[in-house]
């Protein structure tokens, strides 16, 4: 028996099983891109600015929309169009059909363009527009001025303020912005959640509280550099919006225990706070916020100078927070190794560690961090000159899987260190600034690591990236250049201060000095990045096959300082070497970011 075919559905059938929603559907990571956005995270442009004017025939109308491709459920449909990577194709489905306009409008109005005046305008334009045939104001989901920065003003942004619908609002270093504009944006807005107005000298407490009143629903807020935000404003917004997870009040000199107990206590969800010269912040908060943060898992607190052991030292001793697994006390000079102790066992599971210009941290603090075994990928011990060779060792013995190491300063070092260190499987960046007891055995132990499960891809190379040695002034040519041979993967190297670089011939492969600089940094800054990486070994390479087929040499071995023992294999990689053994002459752009104390460019810390 035939079966009958179903009725073709007519349009208005068709538009009536739209999704509901209006936003396209988000990952469900989608809100961790708060703080690590892109300078502009807007990727589409503005649609057709009316519909009204389309006319189509009833004849056409009705042969479209019996095609195949109309018979599509909507969210097929809208699936479909997220695929599209062009803003522009998006713009021509709109003007396919009503029906396809309807499923593609959201995704081009997602978060419009808006990074010149030209883009700008025509977003203004359309939303303010009373007969256009969508109502745009209510599809804008994330607005972003951040690339037109100093050029907003509260004007520029009155005629968005009808835009009710934002979730994400990024006004990065608009720093003509006052409370009047910003509260223009947030008034009414019952759907924000992440606000980033970092920059903004102008903003008071009149805007957080303005935030506390209207975005129950927020998650990340960025007052970065917002000094006139106080106590009062902050303590609001955690009685109001329960749902925060992300913070950065970085340079907020005012914000006081008040607050940030406030918020520990009140926003239970916390993964991430950043409290960066907050200075006046003291062990209360750093307690409040462990112990009451069972999801917390970044705190970072770098020159918070009043924070004591005590800090860490009244965590219960009967719960461990596993989900902590970044913690930076850069500058928090008055910790001591109970403190590092103390905080070791209370979150086991860290994986970032950063206790740069801890000044009092020794050897015990080392071998407490021992502990965290495979779980430590990153450790920062810059400028803790008391560690020496003996905890390096066993750091390397128990912590095998760290990839970023940063021993700046710290002087009692040796040539036995980086020999250990140079074992590690997977490490990738190194610093060693001014550790100036170290020699070419120890660059000689990192040229000839094998990089763990890279190696076979390499050639057994070295999987070394970014390797600092500024005022490493025992350090000769001969050694950098085995080095470069048998660094494959390395895009960053540092040698300010050391005077066998200094040379015309070698430091036109070198980056521009920063603006900063004074005349006497700018003489000895030697610092090779991306393609002058690559540069440097190809220039090293020809010359020394130059001098090879001469019969002379770019360089005495005899002033290669290592011992006897091990010329002969220092003989084999120098001789690679002048045959161009594993140079690399890719040309790629490094974007990597630098050491955190700024050591790459060799600058002098005053202590």
């Amino acid at each position: 028996m035939s079966r009958s075919r179903p009725p073709a559905r007519t349009p208005r059938d068709h538009a009536s099983e739209s999704s509901s929603s209006s936003s396209p559907e988000r990952a469900a990571d989608d809100d961790t891109d708060f703080f690590t956005a892109q300078p502009n995270d807007s990727q589409s442009s503005i649609g057709v600015s009316t519909f009204r004017d389309m006319t189509v025939s009833p004849s056409m109308e009705r042969d479209v929309c019996l095609s195949p491709i109309c018979m599509l459920p909507a969210e097929l449909l809208i699936a479909i169009f997220a695929k599209l990577g062009s803003t522009a194709d998006l713009r021509s489905c709109m003007l396919v059909s009503k029906t396809w306009a309807m499923n593609s409008v959201d995704l081009l109005w997602h978060r419009p363009l808006c990074n010149n005046w030209k883009h700008l305008l025509n977003v203004v334009h359309s939303v303010r527009k009373t007969d256009g045939y969508f109502a745009y104001h209510e599809l804008v989901k994330r607005l972003n001025l951040s690339s037109l920065a100093e050029q907003v003003s509260d004007g520029t942004v009155h005629p968005l303020s009808g835009c009710k619908r934002v979730e994400r609002l990024t006004l990065t270093n608009c720093t003509k912005l006052s409370d009047s504009g910003v509260t223009d944006l947030l008034d009414g807005n019952r759907s924000l959640l992440a606000l980033d107005i970092s920059g903004l000298e102008l903003i008071t407490d009149h805007t957080l509280n303005t935030v506390a009143a209207n975005c129950k629903r927020l998650q990340g807020l960025n007052i970065t550099g917002c000094r006139q935000v106080t106590d009062q404003s902050l303590i609001a917004v955690s009685e109001n919006c329960r749902h925060i997870k992300r913070l950065k009040f970085n340079e907020c000199s005012q914000l006081t225990n008040d607050s940030i107990v406030s918020l520990a206590r009140n926003c239970p969800q916390i993964l991430e706070i950043d409290l960066h010269k907050c200075s006046l912040i003291t062990d209360i908060s750093v307690t409040s916020l462990i112990a009451n943060g069972s999801h917390l898992r970044e705190l970072r607190l770098a020159h918070c100078e009043l924070i004591t052991d005590e800090a860490f030292l009244a965590l219960p001793n009967d719960r461990t927070f596993d989900s902590l697994r970044i913690l930076d006390l850069t500058a928090c000079d008055q910790l001591t190794d109970n403190a590092v102790q103390k905080a070791i066992n209370s979150a086991p599971r860290l994986r970032n560690l950063v206790l740069a210009k801890c000044r009092r941290i020794t050897d015990r603090a080392v071998l407490a961090i021992t502990k965290l075994g495979k779980n430590l990928h990153y450790v920062h011990l810059g400028h803790c000159a008391a560690i020496t060779d003996k905890a390096v060792i066993q750091l390397v013995k128990t912590c095998n899987r760290i990839r970023y190491i940063d021993l700046a300063c710290c002087h009692r070092l040796t040539d036995t260190s980086v020999q250990q260190l140079a074992t590690l499987p997977k490490l990738r960046r190194i610093g060693l600034v001014k550790c100036q007891a170290i020699t070419d055995r120890s660059i000689l132990a990192l040229a000839t690591a094998r990089g763990g499960h890279s190696s076979s891809a390499s050639g057994g190379s070295s999987s070394l990236e970014r390797v600092h040695l500024s005022y490493c002034v025992h350090l000769t040519l001969q050694g950098i250049h085995v080095l470069l041979n048998h660094c494959p993967s390395l895009t960053h190297l540092s040698l300010t201060g050391v005077q066998a670089f200094l040379r015309d011939d070698l430091t036109i492969f070198c980056r521009e000095a920063p603006a900063e600089f004074t005349d006497h940094q700018r003489d000895v800054f030697c610092v090779f990045s991306g393609p002058g990486v690559n540069r440097l070994r190809s220039y090293l390479n020809q010359e020394a096959l130059r001098f090879s087929n001469a019969d002379t040499f770019i360089y005495d071995e005899a002033d290669l300082d290592i011992p006897e023992d091990e010329q002969q294999e220092v003989a084999g990689l120098l001789g690679a070497a002048a045959l161009g053994d594993g140079g690399v002459e890719a040309d790629g752009e490094d974007v990597d970011e630098d050491f955190l104390d700024g050591s790459e460019n060799g600058v002098e810390e005053q202590s």
